[in-house]
């Protein structure tokens, strides 16, 4: 269910901050990783928390366990899609998905996530092969 949440539409002190101007994803670092980054194509392990702007938490993996998925394949948003291969093994970073790198105009799940929304996640890249 989680994957098919993310795959339905194609602050601690920060080290370093890309921005994006009103479209796209927004790659905040909050840990620095081992400096490997990986590829497009190669299963990305990650875990997240992900919340609206207004700080309300819609899903995560952590106590779950990890969400496992293919780097650049369009199997989960654009957002993350972008903001995962900005980072490096072990990094922890905040991915802000403007709505156009999230879900755009759709509702998803019943309101769970309202239509337009930027949505902010907290991303630990646990692995990649």
């Amino acid at each position: 269910m989680r994957l098919a949440l993310l795959h339905r539409l194609t602050a601690g002190n920060l080290l370093h901050t890309s921005t994006f101007a009103s479209m796209g994803v927004e790659v905040q670092r909050i840990s620095p990783g081992n400096g490997q980054c990986p590829k497009k194509g190669q299963t990305v392990s990650v875990h997240y928390t992900g919340t609206l702007q207004s700080g309300r938490q819609f899903d995560s993996s952590r106590g779950r366990g990890p969400l496992d998925f293919k780097l650049g394949k369009g199997q989960v948003i654009k957002g993350w899609d972008e903001g995962v291969a900005q980072l490096s093994k072990g990094e922890r970073a905040k991915l802000i998905c403007s709505p156009d790198y999230a879900y755009g105009d759709q509702n998803v799940q019943n309101g769970l996530i309202p239509p337009n929304s930027t949505l902010i996640f907290d991303v630990e890249l646990i692995d990649f092969k």
